[in-house]
């Protein structure tokens, strides 16, 4: 599974302390463990995954783009997960 995401934005989101001082190499660890995943967007074609970052949910935005070598994530943002979201995680990884 390969990753993308804009660097510029990714120092941005690490500046924000909401977003617990962390930047897209770090949510990455939400894709290597038990996730849900759904579809946010139909236009563009977005999807939210939500996991596990170290002790905290974080729900994380991204799009599957494709290149010359194959389909890849484009990772777009990421915030701890709301209750709302936490409680779709609690129901669905089972």
């Amino acid at each position: 599974m390969r990753f993308s995401w804009d660097a510029s934005k990714n120092e941005i989101l690490r500046a924000n302390s909401k977003r617990g001082g962390i930047g897209f190499e770090s949510v990455l660890q939400v894709f290597g463990g038990q996730h849900y995943v759904a579809i946010r967007n139909d236009d563009p074609e977005q999807f939210f995954a939500i996991g596990w970052v170290g002790l905290k949910l974080y729900t994380v935005i991204f799009e599957i783009r494709e290149d010359e070598t194959s389909d890849y994530y484009h990772l777009i943002t990421f915030w701890k997960s709301t209750t709302f979201e936490r409680k779709l995680y609690a129901e669905n990884s089972k």
